[in-house]
C-alpha cells in the first residue's frame, strides 16, 4: 500500500495480524502514528486512555482475556517509560503484548535531544524482541517479527520508530543482498512429549495413593481433561492465583487457591500428599508445596525453562497441557481406594462453611469478607473479575466461588498495584457483552484507579452491556503492607507510611457520570450489590471496611505468631481489635462441622 511508514505498520497489524485496537496516549513522538490512525479511518482503533500505564495494563488484559496479542503505543521518552509497569506485568505473567514506541528523529539521536532516551536499553529487559526501525524498508519485517515473537514466546515485543521514519514514505525492500522479505504466516504448534516420557509419568501417578494436582494459567483450555485426570487419580485440585478460574469452585474436589492467599484444604492436601502433579503453573512458594522428598513429582508445562524449577520433579513433561493430558489419560489407572478423594471433598465442604462463618464476624464498620461473600452468588453468568494487589486479593481469592464460564485477571507474578481497573477496561473492550467487576483497595484506587475510572465511564456507552462495577474497599490504610509489617517483620503499624488521605470515592464517581453507592453498614452490603447489579451501566461500589480484620493464613505458623506478638508488644495501636477478630475467627473455625 502507498502512504507513510506509520500507515503501513498500522495497516499490517490490522490486515495481516488481526489487531483491532491499540491502547495509548498521544504525544509528538508518535504524531506520525496519530495521523496514520486518522488516514486509516481509525482501523485499527486508537483507544485513548488517561495514562500510558493504563494502556499497557489494558493491552495485557486483552491478552489475558482473549489469548490474543494485546497492543499499546506511547510517545518517546516519558511516555515510553510509563509503559514499563504494564509491560513487565505481561512479561512475568507470560502474556503476548506488542508495544509501538516513538523516538526522536534519527539525526538528533546521540545529542541529548529533548525527551531522548536510550529506548533499546530501556526495553531490553522487558521485551523478548526490541528493535528500532531505522529505514522504511524495515517496517514489514519488524512488525511481523514483533508479532511472531510475542505469540511464540507469550511475552512482550517492542518496535521503536523515530519520528522522521514514521512520516517517511513506505517502501518495500528491494531485491538485493541484505533485504528481508517477511510474511505473517504462523501456524499453531502441537507440543506433546514422547511416549516413553508419558509412560514414566503414568507410572509415577499410578503408584501414588494420595495424589494432589496443582494447576495454573497454563492449564486453561484443558478443563475436561483435568476433571477426568482428577477422577481417575482420586485427586484434589488446587489452583495458583493466575489459574483461579481454570476450574469452577463448585466441583467438590477443587480445593481453591494455594499459598498465603490460599485455602486450608489446599494447604492440608499439599502437606499430606505422596504425589504431586503440577500443570501449567510456576507457583514459586516452596513453603506451600510438599516438603522435598515427601512426594514424587510430575510436571506438565509448555515452557521447558521452568519445568523442575519449583519442586524436584521426577518426570518433567514439556508440552501443551490439554494435548499432553489427552495423551497421558489412557495410561492412567483408576484408583479404587477413594478415601483420599473423599477426605479432600469433606475438607472443602467444611472450609466453605468456615468462610461463611468468618464473613459474618462483625466488623467496624464492615467485615471486608462479607462484601465478597455476598457478591459471589449474585454474579451473572460469564462474569469477568479482576483484582488488584492488596488485601482485596485475599478476600477475592477465597470468597468468590468461580463458576464455569467466568474469567479472572490479577497481576499474579509482578503483583503490582493499580492493575484492576485498567484490566476491567481491557476486559470490557475484549468482551463488550459481559459483566466486569473489579476489586480494588483504596491505595490502588488512589494510585491509578481513579484515572482509569474516567475511561470506564467514558467508554461505557459504546458497549452492548455497559455494566462495569468497580468495588473499592475504603479502610484508610495500605492494608497489605500493614499486615506484612506485622506478620513478617514484627513491626507495629507505622502511621506515616500506612495511612491514606481521605477521598470520597463515591462522590468522585458521581462527578464523572457513574452510579455510585457508598456502603457503611453490613446490613446494606447485599442490597447494595443487588442495586449495583440491577443497574445497566458503570457503578462505583464503595465499601467502608474494617482495616483490622486479619487475613488469616491457611495454616498459622510459629514465625507468624511470633512476629505478630512482637508487633503487639511494641505498641501496635490496633492490637486489641486484631486479637478480638482473630479469636472470633478461630472460634468459628473450631465450631464449624
Amino acid at each position: 500500500m502507498a502512504g507513510t511508514v506509520a500507515e503501513y505498520m498500522l495497516h499490517r497489524l490490522r490486515s495481516e495480524w488481526g489487531i483491532e485496537r491499540i491502547y495509548g496516549y498521544p504525544g509528538d513522538g508518535i504524531n506520525g502514528f496519530m495521523g496514520a490512525f486518522q488516514e486509516l479511518g481509525n482501523d485499527p482503533e486508537f483507544i485513548q486512555v488517561r495514562h500510558e500505564v493504563i494502556a499497557s495494563f489494558a493491552a495485557t488484559a486483552h491478552a489475558k482475556f482473549t489469548g490474543e496479542v494485546g497492543a499499546c503505543i506511547a510517545t518517546s521518552g516519558p511516555g515510553a517509560i510509563q509503559l514499563l509497569n504494564g509491560l513487565y506485568d505481561a512479561k512475568l505473567d507470560h502474556q503476548p503484548v506488542v508495544a509501538i514506541v516513538g523516538q526522536q528523529k534519527r539525526v538528533s539521536l546521540g545529542s541529548g535531544w529533548l525527551q531522548e532516551v536510550d529506548l533499546d536499553a530501556l526495553f531490553k529487559d522487558v521485551a523478548e524482541f526490541v528493535q528500532t526501525c531505522m529505514a522504511p524498508e524495515q517496517a514489514r519485517h519488524l512488525i511481523d517479527r514483533a508479532m511472531r515473537t510475542a505469540i511464540t514466546t507469550r511475552s512482550v515485543a517492542c518496535v521503536i520508530v523515530p519520528v522522521d521514519v514514521q512520516h517517511a514514505d513506505a517502501e518495500e525492500p528491494e531485491r538485493a543482498h541484505g533485504s528481508v522479505f517477511s510474511s505473517a504466516a504462523l501456524s499453531p504448534v502441537r507440543i506433546v512429549p514422547e511416549e516413553p516420557e508419558l509412560r514414566k509419568a503414568a507410572d509415577v501417578l499410578n503408584a501414588g495413593r494420595k495424589v494432589a494436582i496443582l494447576v495454573g494459567q497454563g492449564a486453561k483450555g484443558a478443563e475436561q481433561e483435568l476433571v477426568e485426570a482428577a477422577a481417575v487419580l482420586g485427586a484434589g485440585v488446587a489452583k495458583a492465583l493466575n489459574g483461579i478460574a481454570v476450574l469452577p469452585d463448585d466441583l467438590p474436589f477443587v480445593t481453591g487457591s494455594i499459598g498465603l492467599l490460599g485455602t486450608k484444604p489446599s494447604a492440608d492436601m499439599m502437606a499430606a500428599c505422596d504425589t504431586l502433579l503440577m500443570i501449567g503453573s510456576n507457583f514459586p512458594f516452596a513453603d506451600w508445596l510438599p516438603e522435598e522428598g515427601q512426594a514424587r513429582g510430575v510436571q506438565i508445562d509448555i515452557d521447558g525453562r521452568i519445568v523442575g524449577l519449583r519442586y524436584p520433579m521426577e518426570v518433567a513433561l514439556v508440552g501443551d497441557a490439554r494435548q499432553t493430558l489427552q495423551a497421558l489419560l489412557p495410561m492412567l489407572e483408576r484408583k479404587e481406594d477413594r478415601s483420599w478423594r473423599e477426605g479432600i471433598e469433606k475438607d472443602v465442604e467444611r472450609w466453605r462453611r468456615q468462610l461463611s462463618e468468618r464473613a459474618n464476624i462483625p466488623g467496624n464498620p464492615i467485615n471486608p469478607m462479607r462484601v465478597f461473600e455476598e457478591l459471589s452468588p449474585l454474579l451473572p453468568e460469564g462474569s469477568i473479575l479482576t483484582a488488584d494487589s492488596g488485601t482485596s486479593a485475599n478476600w477475592w481469592a477465597r470468597h468468590i466461588a468461580f463458576r464455569a464460564g467466568m474469567q479472572a485477571g490479577i497481576s499474579g507474578t509482578l503483583a503490582t498495584m493499580g492493575c484492576a481497573v485498567p484490566y476491567a477496561l481491557g476486559a470490557k473492550f475484549a468482551h463488550p457483552d459481559r459483566t466486569v467487576v473489579a476489586a480494588v483497595g483504596d491505595g490502588a484506587m488512589q494510585m491509578t484507579g481513579i484515572n482509569a475510572l474516567i475511561d470506564v465511564a467514558h467508554y461505557s456507552s459504546r458497549f452492548p452491556n455497559p455494566q462495569t462495577i468497580v468495588l473499592v474497599l475504603n479502610n484508610g490504610d495500605l492494608n497489605e503492607v500493614t499486615w506484612e509489617q506485622r506478620a513478617m517483620a514484627g513491626d507495629p503499624r507505622f502511621d506515616a507510611s500506612q495511612s491514606l488521605p481521605a477521598l470520597p470515592f463515591a462522590r468522585y464517581a458521581e462527578l464523572i457520570g457513574m452510579k455510585a453507592l457508598r456502603v457503611e453498614s453490613e446490613d446494606d452490603v447485599r442490597p447494595a450489590w443487588e442495586e449495583a447489579l440491577a443497574h445497566g451501566g458503570p457503578v462505583l461500589y464503595e465499601a467502608v471496611t474494617d482495616p483490622d480484620m486479619p487475613p488469616m493464613p491457611p495454616q498459622l505458623r510459629f514465625e507468624t505468631v511470633r512476629n505478630m506478638t512482637r508487633a503487639f508488644v511494641r505498641g501496635d495501636p490496633a492490637a486489641r481489635d486484631i486479637l478480638r477478630h482473630a479469636v472470633r475467627a478461630t472460634r468459628a473455625d473450631l465450631t464449624t462441622r
